[in-house]
Order: C-alpha cells, then structure tokens, then sequence
C-alpha cells in the first residue's frame, strides 16, 4: 500500500546533479561487473598528504575536538585564511569575515540564500558548475547566463556582462579556473569585468576559486584584490581540490562582515560548524609545506598534455587547452544526427551515455553545464587509465556513421 503524499514544488523542480548521476549510474555498472573507468567526477585521485592526516590524527588524540565547533569555524582556522588570502591573494581580510562550511558547495548555497529574494536575478559565468543554477533557483533567484566561447577558453567577456545586467540583477559568479573548461581568467580580464561592475556599485561578485592551487597559467588572480571590489565580492575557495581532501568537507567564504554573518546565521540553523577533526586538518594544510599541492598541480598538467594529445587524434572532435583545473570540455556537436549499430546520436546526452554503455568511460554530458555541444572529461586519473579511456573512446566514435 503506497503513502499518499506529496513533495514539495521546489524538490520536485530541482534537477539532479548530473555528476553525482552519472557517477552513481557507473557505480552500478561496476557492481555488475562491468569495467568502468571514471572521467565523470571532479576528484582527484591522489591521497590527503601525509602531514594534513597526521594532523587529524593528532587531533583525535589530543581530545579536544570532539564537542560541538564554533557555527563559522574555530578561530585559528578562521585567522589562518584571513592570512593566507591577505599575503597570497592580495585580498584584504579578517577572521570575521570569514565562514567555514562544509565544502564550497555549501558555502555557495549559504551565499545565495543568504542575499538572494524572489526574482532577483544572478548573471552566471556559462559553462558554469552544475550546482550553481540549482541553488540560485532554489533560493528564489533567476539565473541569467552570458556563454563563453570555445575560441576564448569558454570565457565570457566584460562586453557580455555588460549587455546581460538588468535592474534585477543582484549579483554574479564565474569560476577560475574553471569548472567544467579549465578557463583562467587573465588579470586584464577581471579587471574589465569590474570596470563594467563599477557603473553598478549594488552588484555582488561571487567569485568560485576552489582550483586556485591547480593553475597552469602562472599567477592566480582574485577579484576581490582589484581596487574597488573587496566590498562587494565573496571569495569561495577550500581544501577539497588542491589539498586533495573532498571527503573531509571543509570550505569557506571571505565576505564583507554582514554577508559573513549573514551566513554564519543560515549555517547555524542548517548544519551548525564544520567537523571539527577535519578543521584542524585544514589548519595545517593552509599553513603547511604546499610541495605535495604542487607535484599533485604539475601531475595533472603532464596529463593535460596526455589528454589532449590522444584527443586530437579521434577526427570529429575539437579541443583547446585548458589553463586551469583538470577537466577538458570538447566541442563533440559533429557526431550529432551519426549512429552507432542503428541507434542515432542526436545531442551530448546521447553521447555520453553511449560511451559509458560501449567505452565503458563514465563522461558528462556538457548539457549539465550550460553548453550542449560538449562534454566534461577529468583528467584526474592514472595516465594508464586516461590511455586506455581515451582508446577506447576513440574506438567507439571512430565508428559512427
């Protein structure tokens, strides 16, 4: 006998995550039996540092962590990010600014529940992040996208912002590097963006920077470090790509003081503070010896290389470089209206779903970031197991008609 109930409209409107999904449908493939290779998640396959676990470790011992942790984070974590934005990112910040939540992704969701109401309306950076339109929506917000090129490493311009921004538009975000494309946006180009964000003094900027340490362009650069724009600009950045620690959940923001506590109220009623094992990990990730971030970054860039180079030997597909993150995002719209043994492809879903079923690769589609014509493909995995993914890819788009 079935409940006669209902959900609510705003669960019954979101849309699943399409990594989350085609990792979970490749996890079953594998339970099956089948021998799936994984270029569908965003997470790198190198283990947590030596140092930052054993600083877990340390902390368990010490017994003083096992109580509830303070909403917005322990304070020497809180400092120690104020510090190292200050010094490595030319952001100007203190630990009351700061808000510790449990990834980035939550720190999005509390920034955006935080300043959004009904119909204000969000300019997304496209090809963004799965989550971001998600969340903007969740919270009553209407995302507005202005679509990068191919041509410019999918990013879009100063002059694009410019056109899309309406007296409802309350703020935007843009990542760098970027997730899905590995877009870096160069000093010049922020700087355009806020010269146009300087006619609009009301506009927030949420600038996603959780690849700052995988960049293969030479300096980062913040938004929040360009004269005029630390007041208005929320920085999200965390532990989970560059110290290789997504399960130990820690992210943060560094925010103008009232959308810091804006948040940290949120937070409190939501999920109170963030692990507290995990926060003292981070403390020593943040002020520890960076030389296992940076062999992880030069790792992936020798992939980069790999990738690209077995890429540009299956015809039909168009490439570019990515300058940041470990993800390549391929223009495949010329295998569109082909078959493969009768079945036709007629968009990137399709594709994505054929490679998983007959390359047994687990891609995902670029549909889920804004952009039809692509798919994501993350280089985060064993150069044997990025040869072998990449044949076997090629084996199966060599024979569509």
């Amino acid at each position: 006998m079935s409940a006669n109930y209902s959900l609510s409209a705003r669960i019954e409107s979101m849309e699943e995550s399409a990594t989350l999904a085609m990792a979970k449908k490749a996890r079953e493939l594998k339970a099956e039996g089948k021998d799936i290779i994984s270029l569908s998640l965003g997470e790198p396959d190198f283990q947590t540092p030596d140092h930052i676990r054993q600083a877990a470790k340390d902390a368990i011992d010490s017994g003083k962590y096992f109580s509830y942790p303070p909403v917005a984070g322990y304070n020497e974590l809180r400092e120690a990010i104020a510090t190292k934005l200050k010094e490595e990112n030319g952001i100007p910040s203190s630990p009351e600014q700061i808000v510790v939540s449990a990834g980035a992704k939550h720190s999005i969701a509390n920034v955006f529940f935080s300043i959004l109401n009904p119909g204000d309306e969000v300019v997304v950076f496209s090809p963004y992040w799965v989550s971001y339109a998600e969340i903007i929506k969740l919270a009553e917000g209407t995302p507005v996208y202005i679509k990068g090129k191919l041509e410019n490493d999918f990013k879009a311009t100063a002059e694009d912002l410019a056109a899309a921004i309406t007296p409802k538009t309350k703020a935007i975000i843009y990542s760098s590097p970027s997730n899905p494309t590995g877009g870096v946006f160069t000093l010049e180009e922020l700087e355009s963006i806020a010269a146009v964000l300087k006619n609009h003094p009301d506009i927030l900027v949420v600038a996603d920077e959780i690849y700052e340490l995988i960049n293969f362009s030479g300096k980062h650069y913040s938004m929040a470090a360009i004269e005029g724009m630390a007041d208005r600009t929320i920085t999200v950045n965390g532990f989970s790509k560059g110290f290789a620690m997504t399960g130990w959940r820690v992210g943060y923001i560094s925010a103008p003081v009232r959308i810091a506590k804006a948040c940290e109220k949120m937070q409190g009623q939501f999920t109170s503070g963030v692990n507290g094992i995990a926060q003292q990990a981070s403390i020593t990730a943040i002020k520890g010896d960076k030389k296992a971030s940076e062999e992880m970054a030069a790792a992936y860039k020798s992939r980069r290389k790999l990738v690209l180079d077995l890429l540009n030997q299956i015809e039909g597909i168009k490439t570019y470089e990515p300058k940041g993150a470990f993800y390549i995002f391929p223009d495949v719209s010329s295998f569109f209206g082909k078959a493969f043994k009768g079945k036709t492809i007629s968009n990137a879903n399709d594709l994505s779903l054929l490679l998983l079923e007959e390359a047994q690769v687990s891609v995902v589609t670029g549909a889920a970031f804004g952009d039809e014509d692509c798919i994501r493909i993350s280089f985060a995995a064993s150069d044997e197991q990025l040869k072998i993914a990449l044949g076997r890819i090629k084996e199966v788009l060599d024979q569509l008609k």
